[in-house]
């Protein structure tokens, strides 16, 4: 059984308590000794043929002379007790505190690499514990603040370079610039302005801020828009895209339009990774218990290139690409898993991820539904 502070503090006061009684009870059986040992040596009949007062005063002076150095060592003792615990009981309270003072004085310098050695399992202890996830929690959102930085500036620097060395070759030639050439520096335009965007509105989701226009959506007929809008990008890759439902509506109060984002993204990745010939399959269930709560199901599922397993953890990271080979033309900026995981979480969702590589992607949305639906 561990300690905690409060338990400490109880047990050394307890520890004074019983060294109090003990004191108190051998003060007491000495002071009947001291009355035995004057009746024994000073109750004479000098002492019976004194007055009261002169009897009382050889009484006085017996046990003030006795009791002198007994009193003077007992509270001696007693003094280096009460230090010893105080001693002790400042320890318990601030050595804790100055190891831990010390280290939040350095990360306010910046260094997030310290760590407090978790000594004790009190409550000093969970405190030192969860200053070092707290760090380690800094830590990754430094890490990633680095990596967003540095991801934003490449994803702008390729077409902002593209659109300059086109710009300065015509402008270097001399010659009347095509109506083509201007189209291919919009569409570089139009993707920059996508990027932003995409940006700006995870940035809203991660800050809990993103504005949703709830409304009841029958979940069903909504996908079955969805799919069809992507068969025929499906079927020009050569691949069998299905959507198997029940036939009763499964409504939702959702934002119409970030859930269609959802399923866009979940869906252009399937199209995008999956060979031709293969297949993409979308379940829906209803009614589902998730920790101890109703949700709406829906299963992206493709028979695809996979996904390695220790990808699976950061795929919903902003920017993050399996294969880092892959363009920024052909695989994406990267935001659009982690657009789709914060949009659902602004639902009260979730969604879950589980591949083999060579095999297969399934992706499963949780939407949640009220109990009465």
């Amino acid at each position: 059984m561990k300690m905690t502070v409060r338990m400490k503090i109880f047990a050394m006061g307890l520890l004074l308590l019983i060294v109090g009684n003990i004191i108190s009870l051998t003060t007491q059986v000495y002071t009947g000794g001291l009355f035995d040992q004057f009746q024994r040596e000073q109750i004479d009949d000098n002492y019976l043929n004194a007055s009261p007062e002169e009897q009382i005063q050889l009484l006085k002076s017996y046990f003030l002379g006795k009791m002198k150095l007994n009193v003077l060592l007992r509270a001696s003792f007693f003094v280096v007790i009460g230090l010893s615990f105080s001693f002790w009981i400042s320890g318990v309270l601030t050595l804790p505190l100055k190891k831990l003072i010390a280290a939040i004085e350095r990360v306010a310098q910046g260094d997030l690499n310290v760590k407090v050695p978790v000594d004790t399992k009190d409550e000093y202890g969970k405190v030192a514990q969860t200053f070092n996830d707290m760090t380690f929690r800094l830590r990754e959102a430094e890490e990633a603040r680095r990596r967003l930085v540095a991801d934003v500036a490449h994803e702008l620097r390729t077409p902002l370079s593209i659109m300059q060395l086109k710009l300065e070759n015509y402008q270097q030639a001399g010659h009347h610039v095509p109506p083509e050439m201007l189209l291919q520096i919009h569409d570089e335009v139009i993707r920059m302005s996508l990027l932003v965007d995409d940006l700006h509105v995870l940035s809203l989701a991660e800050a809990g801020r993103l504005s949703l226009d709830r409304k009841p959506l029958d979940l069903p007929v909504h996908l079955e828009r969805i799919v069809d809008d992507l068969k025929y990008e499906a079927e020009e890759n050569g691949l069998d895209i299905q959507l198997y439902t029940i036939s009763r509506p499964i409504p939702v109060m959702a934002d119409a339009r970030r859930i269609t984002q959802v399923f866009y993204n979940l869906l252009t990745n399937a199209i995008r990774y999956t060979p031709r010939g293969g297949k993409i399959t979308v379940e829906i269930e209803d009614r589902v218990v998730d920790q101890n709560a109703f949700f709406a199901r829906v299963s992206v599922i493709d028979t695809g290139i996979g996904i390695p397993a220790e990808h699976l953890l950061h795929l919903f990271d902003r920017f993050y690409r399996v294969d880092e080979a892959r363009s920024r033309h052909t695989g994406g900026t990267g935001l659009g898993l982690s657009i789709a995981h914060h949009f659902v979480r602004a639902h009260g969702g979730f969604i879950r991820v589980a591949s083999q590589p060579d095999e297969g992607t399934k992706f499963t949305v949780y939407l949640p539904i009220g109990n009465d639906n």
